[in-house]
């Protein structure tokens, strides 16, 4: 006779049936253990980042140098000059696309969707190649700001197209207009280059994708951008686990449709704008990692969105330690590593027969 408010074990005895809130609690454990886990593997990697570089350094050497600031050998350069600011850098930018391809993939329910699709690199793309024809900026710090403003006009510009329908700014009339804008201007941006061969060479290093070469006053010029766009993010959490219930039962619970997609779409900006203005357009961090964290998250995005954070500065610092571990004395930038990295996951995500729940 079965037991219905019990399983049996092996041996014939009831064991007791898990209640609501006892999956409550495991899946609350599971969840701080991950997040738990994901900030020691982080503090690895800064660790990681910066003991780890084209020239080798004794860790014995690396410490005295982080503890001891008086010290002005060419070990203390390295380390406070190159690789400190390369780290924090690394650690803002992974986090900021993280958390961005997190909001992206919960407004437009697209678990194929990156930041990419509102225009913000494309538009980032457009700016820094016309400051580099027109202007003659030739510097990471001098393609900052023309960055950050075409990724903000992109943005702006894909919301209008996407609202002038009769339904207005759905995720679908968004991503819809994202694309189409992205596609005239990148046919735009390479029209320049095939016309200015100084141009094609300066943008060349600028859209692969890297840390090095940018120091510590580009981290500087984004932080604040940064910060803003992730209290937002976090701002934006609690709504977005509402619309995923769809957008009449959040209206039924009180929650304003308008405010809160308004809300995600500026963290997004900030956050890639950001991103993309410091170290160039760095694919399929935005769109691996909110994936690999709702593995222990679920779909809660008050859980999501720090993980998020946490696991793009992960795999950021850690695709930039292995591009400058396998290419010595030289080393692969960052967004090629990436794209290796990231193409095998795409492909697998595209064949999957049924995506994961967002």
């Amino acid at each position: 006779m079965s037991v219905p408010s019990a399983t049996r074990t092996p041996a014939g005895t009831a064991a007791p049936a898990v209640t609501p809130r006892t999956a409550a609690a495991r899946r609350t454990r599971r969840r701080a253990l991950g997040t738990l886990a994901l900030l020691v593997l982080v503090l690895a990697a800064c660790a990681a980042s910066i003991a780890i570089g084209t020239r080798p350094l004794a860790p014995g050497t690396v410490w005295e140098v982080l503890t001891d600031r008086s010290l002005r050998t060419e070990e203390a350069v390295i380390v406070w000059d190159l690789r400190v600011p390369r780290t924090a850098l690394g650690l803002m930018v992974g986090a900021s696309l993280g958390v961005a391809g997190a909001l992206m993939q919960g407004h437009t329910r697209n678990p194929l969707g990156d930041p990419g699709l509102l225009g913000v690199t494309a538009g980032a793309s457009f700016a820094v190649v016309l400051a580099i024809a027109l202007l003659g900026v030739a510097t990471p710090a001098g393609y900052v700001w023309f960055a950050f403003a075409g990724a903000l006009a992109g943005t702006v510009a894909v919301y209008l197209l996407g609202a002038a329908g009769r339904g207005g700014a759905t995720p679908v009339t968004l991503a819809l207009a994202g694309s189409t804008l992205s596609a005239l201007l990148y046919a735009l941006v390479r029209a320049i280059l095939v016309s200015d061969s100084n141009s094609l060479d300066a943008f060349r290093f600028w859209v692969v994708g890297a840390l090095a070469g940018r120091g510590a006053d580009i981290a500087w010029q984004v932080l604040p951008f940064i910060v803003a766009g992730l209290v937002l993010a976090l701002v934006n959490a609690p709504a977005l686990d509402l619309l995923g219930m769809g957008e009449d039962v959040a209206r039924g619970l009180g929650q304003r449709v308008w405010l809160a997609r308004a809300v995600g779409l500026v963290a997004i900006t900030l956050l890639a704008g950001a991103a993309t203005a410091a170290c160039g357009p760095i694919a399929f961090v935005g769109l691996v990692v909110p994936h690999a964290v709702r593995s222990f998250t679920g779909p809660a995005h008050r859980w999501l969105v720090p993980c998020a954070a946490m696991a793009g500065a992960l795999l950021l610092l850690t695709a930039d330690v292995v591009g400058r571990v396998i290419a010595r004395p030289g080393e692969v930038q960052v967004g090629i590593v990436l794209a290796l990295l990231g193409g095998p996951f795409f492909i697998a995500l595209v064949r999957r027969k049924r995506s994961a729940t967002l």
